[in-house]
């Protein structure tokens, strides 16, 4: 199955303009060791890093990519830090369609090179994601790219794809069915906002329809080094702030607003509020899940369990809530971060004779015995 089985829900593509290679019905697993170690009873993982290009952005390029095969275009113009472009370049490999992506000057080399592997042109513009003025220029470059003649332009954002991003709301539709009971929290990552504005506005098209009765307040979590959200709406704040970030966290390096504003006001009509977390929480997040629950992924997908942890500690959580925590994005996608949780660069290579004589081991498993 895949998100298309939410099609009432989605945008009107017939069957033969959909693109389909599996994005969404993620896992959903309750916390084997970290929750039990911190006195969270019902903690969740929604597992967005088992999606076909590893990270939610899968469900948007489905729909995005769809709907661009539908009316006939053929060149799809994206700007990323990673991840979304992936997940286009893969999409638009299936469906036969040109993809052109810029990407963000600190963009992982695991991500470039997984957008190149599918075909895409990808290239970097001087300042774009670091400076706020050049990333505007930079987009409105790419607007004007994508009202060319059989062209669309693709960002993971309500503001530049709308259509795309309803493809995100399953992420909610996925967890309403899920978990038997009401759900507390929604933690989320957050970079421009697409993301945790979709699932809020998921949830409140189940609530608005008569299908959720309690729906779970929207978390945002965000590194302190992109504080656009968090702080903001923690602060009882209306509007976002722009930013020169500072964090070293790929995929949630966003100097722009872009959904911010929107995301402000639907986190706070869940009840929900904003986490900051420190880089060297989330990286010690991620390798919290790797080591405790067998969850490979990358610090952006590990930073809805910083943020929890930290809300745990501030005494905002009850121990009894159901919590989820989205993973949005898999290890590969950034091998620097995986290199930091290691303790050596290489793989040892070991002596089988002195292995079984340091080991103890019978005798008869010597080589040539």
């Amino acid at each position: 199955m895949s998100l298309w089985r939410w099609e009432e829900w989605l945008p009107e593509i017939p069957v033969d303009a959909r693109v389909d290679l599996g994005a969404g019905d993620t896992p959903l697993i309750r916390s084997a060791r970290i929750g039990p170690a911190v006195g969270l009873k019902n903690l969740f993982f929604k597992l967005e890093n088992s999606n076909p290009t590893g990270s939610y952005k899968d469900r948007f390029a489905a729909v995005a990519i769809s709907k661009m095969r539908q009316l006939g275009q053929s060149h799809c113009i994206a700007s990323t830090s990673g991840n979304s472009g992936a997940s286009l370049a893969a999409h638009c490999a299936a469906a036969g369609i040109e993809c052109e992506i810029c990407v963000i000057v600190t963009a992982p080399s695991g991500k470039l090179d997984q957008m190149r592997s599918y075909g895409a042109d990808v290239y970097k513009v001087e300042g774009f994601g670091t400076d706020d003025q050049m990333t505007h220029r930079v987009f409105d470059y790419l607007t004007w790219l994508g009202e060319q003649p059989g062209g669309a332009l693709q960002i993971s954002a309500f503001a530049w794809s709308p259509v795309g991003m309803e493809g995100v709301k399953t992420i909610s539709y996925e967890l309403a069915e899920a978990i038997d009971g009401p759900i507390d929290h929604v933690f989320s990552p957050v970079s421009g906002g697409g993301l945790t504005l979709a699932v809020a506005r998921g949830f409140e098209d189940l609530a608005r329809c008569g299908k959720l009765l309690h729906p779970p307040r929207i978390e945002c979590v965000q590194p302190a080094g992109n504080n656009t959200v968090a702080g903001p709406l923690r602060e009882g704040l209306d509007r976002a702030a722009p930013v020169e970030w500072t964090t070293q966290i790929s995929g949630l390096q966003c100097a722009s607003i872009l959904d911010g504003h929107e995301l402000i006001d639907a986190a706070r009509k869940s009840s929900g509020t904003g986490h900051l977390v420190s880089d060297e929480e989330i990286w010690a997040a991620q390798s919290r899940l790797a080591r405790e629950e067998g969850v490979f992924c990358e610090p952006a997908g590990a930073a809805a369990l910083a943020g929890v942890l930290g809300a745990l500690g501030q005494g905002y959580l009850d121990p009894e809530a159901r919590v989820v925590c989205l993973v949005t994005g898999a290890g590969f996608k950034d091998p620097p971060s995986i290199a930091r949780m290691l303790t050596s660069e290489e793989v040892p290579t070991r002596n089988l004779a002195e292995m079984v004589t340091q080991s103890g081991a019978p005798g008869r498993l010597l080589p040539g015995s």
